[in-house]
């Protein structure tokens, strides 16, 4: 699993969300090192857990001749607190990391296969993730 190996603070702020106001990526947005891409069309907070869920279904699809790239790195701590503890007393420990993904984020990257292989994986590797996205391809 991603993490990173050290952190300045230990625990993060959560970040308010107004739903009123849309944010986009603008970092991150297009295919630059492979030839198809997973790109996020909703918001999520995706952690390291899931993106190497989503890293083995992609390896496993493609077999020997492909070529993988992970365009995101969670380096956001978060909290939770025990089961059954009580309201007050704090925030929780730290339990792992994520990254906050907005709509336009290209998430994984893949080369070295066919189109159909390609767009398999990344579909597959789109349902171990708490948003939506969509396949694109590289313009060339």
């Amino acid at each position: 699993m991603l993490f990173p190996k050290k952190v300045k603070f230990r625990k993060s702020h959560t970040m308010r969300v107004n739903p009123k106001k849309v944010k986009v990526a603008t970092r991150g947005i297009t295919v630059a090192f492979g030839s198809h891409g997973l790109k996020a069309t909703t918001a999520a907070r995706v952690r390291s857990n899931q993106i190497e869920s989503a890293r083995k279904v992609i390896a496993r699809s493609l077999g020997k001749t492909g070529r993988t790239w992970i365009r995101i790195f969670p380096d956001k701590p978060f909290t939770q607190k025990p089961p059954e503890v009580k309201l007050g007393k704090g925030k929780g420990d730290p339990v792992g990391y994520e990254v906050q993904v907005w709509p336009g984020r290209v998430l994984f990257e893949v080369d070295g296969v066919t189109d159909a292989i390609a767009t398999d994986a990344l579909i597959k590797a789109a349902k171990k993730l708490p948003l939506k996205a969509k396949v694109v391809s590289r313009a060339h």
